[in-house]
């Protein structure tokens, strides 16, 4: 899987990596959704670490996080906070039930 926003390629797990680097964050998966400006951009996942709570200032926090330690250009525009990731019988995440959730016809849970 690659990303393209903006002109830029991106590997979802460059973004997911990033993420998990982030103290609060447990798992993460990143995908595309779209966006009228740049296309697509950067969606990610994330299941927080026991005893942290979702909230805006969070996700605002996480993506400043991985702005600053890894690509500029990389960094999720948005974050969705999950319970748990869709995943196959053999622990692989299934990101295209996560790019189901991600389209524009999908109903949108909170995003930050």
């Amino acid at each position: 899987d690659v990303i393209i926003s903006a002109g830029y390629r991106i590997g979802p797990f460059e973004v997911e990596s990033a993420c998990l680097e982030h103290p609060a964050v447990a798992e993460a998966a990143a995908v595309a959704t779209p966006d009228e400006r740049r296309g697509n951009v950067v969606k990610a996942f994330v299941v927080l670490a026991a005893g942290r709570e979702p909230s805006d200032a969070l996700a605002d926090e996480i993506k400043a996080f991985v702005r600053e330690h890894h690509s500029a250009y990389a960094y999720p525009r948005i974050i969705e906070f999950v319970e748990d990731l869709p995943k196959t019988l053999t622990g692989k995440i299934r990101r295209i039930e996560l790019r189901r959730r991600s389209a524009p016809s999908a109903k949108r849970g909170d995003e930050t």
